[in-house]
């Protein structure tokens, strides 16, 4: 099936299944029908991740179609992206953990026989647990899994494989055309036991022979105790990072990255006189989710040199701070303009181009949409209590 990678496909595949966005959503949601055409799921996280089309645009289009109790579900599904990046923004020590883990066991993989050979069945597709191996190649292929399967290839990864969380988030990260920094990895740490503590997610045969209307015999025994993983220390959150306000003054120019692309959507504090986009800011990705941003990433820059009237340069990863500073030299800016990116590589990016294009007198500044500045202070905590602001995140004031 493919995945919308313009805004107007995006537009036009909300609107094709905003009519099952209510109840008939909510009775269907976790079969798992297989690769090929998904009529009981949207398909848009792929779009809402780049953000071709936001959070906020798709639960408003679902509240208005259907009114808030037949779409809570839908809305709040859409909503889960808002709260994992909300909960890791508040505690990006989280995110410096992960990264840290994960340079230590692919290391490890190197002298450890058993993990490497254990983890090289799991990704070549060959552990005999059917469900499991055919997820490898649906993930590989299509760079999409139906949420429940997620689930259960998470809880068979860590509980039946016994393979390390960190690893089995890095494989999405790689292939998920809709991973980002923060639902990807908490997630993971969700099945692992880590995210709620002491509460884990123990796939069951029986529920995956259910939801997957019985294309999978799952022979394989599998896990029948979920141990948690051992305990971490405990992050605390910190307040939502505040933002330096833009010169009204300063000749800007407008930087598109791959976490934000829909620039007509935002409001620009000052004129835009003309453009960048970077090709890719670090990372391995697979082909189908390289293919997939890249694709997203022409089509806003084809977008926003119609909206601003200015034009776009394309620069590389390689020495893209020296490209920055060189474009805004040329087109005479001093301050350039980027949409905020989450907790996540292109933040930590983002935050080293700053300092570099300081010192060619040079300012970056970030802005953060209205609706992630509402959200993510209430993702302080648990999903439960985040999801009782839902209702005046979608409507203002409707509900309060």
């Amino acid at each position: 099936m493919p995945f919308a990678n313009t805004r107007a496909d995006a537009l036009a595949r909300l609107a094709q299944f905003l009519p099952s966005a209510g109840r008939a959503y909510a009775a269907t949601r976790n079969r798992d029908t297989g690769p090929g055409p998904r009529t009981n799921v949207s398909a848009l996280s792929p779009a809402i991740r780049r953000r071709l089309i936001s959070e906020e645009e798709v639960a408003q289009a679902a509240f208005r179609a259907h009114g808030m109790d037949a779409a809570e579900k839908y809305i709040q599904e859409v909503c889960w992206r808002s709260y994992w990046r909300g909960h890791l923004e508040l505690r990006p020590g989280l995110w410096r953990r992960y990264l840290a883990d994960v340079e230590r066991l692919e290391s490890r993989l190197a002298n450890d026989r058993g993990l490497a050979t254990g983890h090289a069945q799991a990704l070549s597709a060959n552990t005999d647990i059917d469900c499991f191996d055919f997820w490898v190649e649906e993930l590989k292929s299509t760079g999409y899994l139906h949420n429940h399967a997620r689930m259960n290839f998470a809880s068979i990864w860590i509980f039946t494989l016994k393979l390390p969380w960190q690893l089995g988030a890095a494989f999405f990260y790689r292939h998920l055309l809709d991973a980002c920094p923060a639902s990807n990895s908490l997630s993971w740490r969700w099945v692992a036991g880590l995210q709620t503590v002491g509460k884990t997610y123990l796939a069951s045969a029986e529920r995956i022979r259910s939801v997957s209307g019985g294309r999978f015999a799952v022979r394989h025994p599998l896990a029948e105790f979920a141990e948690p993983v051992p305990p971490e220390p405990v992050v605390s959150p910190v307040p939502l990072r505040a933002l330096p306000p833009a010169n009204p003054s300063a000749p800007s120019g407008l930087w598109l990255h791959t976490e934000d692309l829909s620039p007509e959507t935002s409001s620009w504090p000052v004129p835009v006189r003309a453009i960048a986009a970077v090709d890719a800011i670090g990372g391995d990705p697979a082909g189908p989710k390289a293919d997939h941003a890249n694709a997203a990433l022409a089509d806003a820059v084809q977008r926003a040199e119609q909206h601003f009237d200015a034009p776009c340069v394309r620069l590389p990863e390689a020495a893209m701070e020296d490209g920055l500073a060189a474009w805004a030299t040329d087109a005479g800016l001093t301050q350039i303009l980027t949409p905020y990116a989450a907790t996540g590589p292109v933040a930590d990016r983002i935050a080293a181009t700053r300092n570099a294009l300081a010192a060619h007198g040079i300012a970056l500044v970030e802005i953060r949409r209205p609706w992630d500045s509402r959200a993510w202070p209430h993702a302080a905590r648990g999903f439960f209590q985040f999801k009782g602001h839902i209702p005046d995140l979608v409507n203002p004031g409707l509900f309060g």
